[in-house]
């Protein structure tokens, strides 16, 4: 590889680490959205199950299948957010071994 070619490859993955932690605060704040509006919705569900006489036993049960969509959401977005951490991680890796690679050359 030519030093040339390998100093823009890291400035592109520079870039792409850059543009990667801009996603990675929507990520987190998307992910900080989802739970507070399942914790939100689960509360309301077992109020309302526990005024409609439901057994206690059954309520945080019953409460989590009803609000279902909130939680695959929270889930989702977990999922979404630890993906985008471990993209990150690729790219420093990347650019990791491409410092290696040019300081291997410069010192040639």
């Amino acid at each position: 590889m030519e030093l040339t070619s390998i100093t823009s490859e890291i400035h592109a993955a520079s870039q792409r680490l850059g543009k990667s932690a801009d996603a990675l605060f929507k990520l987190g704040k998307e992910k900080a959205e989802a739970e507070r509006d399942y914790r939100s919705m689960l509360a309301q569900e077992m109020l309302r199950l526990k005024s409609e006489g439901m057994a206690a036993t059954l309520i945080t049960d019953i409460a989590k299948g009803n609000v279902s969509d909130y939680l695959f959401k929270r889930d989702f977005t977990e999922a979404t957010f630890k993906a985008g951490i471990e993209a990150a991680d690729a790219i420093k890796v990347q650019v990791s071994a491409l410092q290696t690679i040019l300081k291997y050359q410069t010192d040639v």
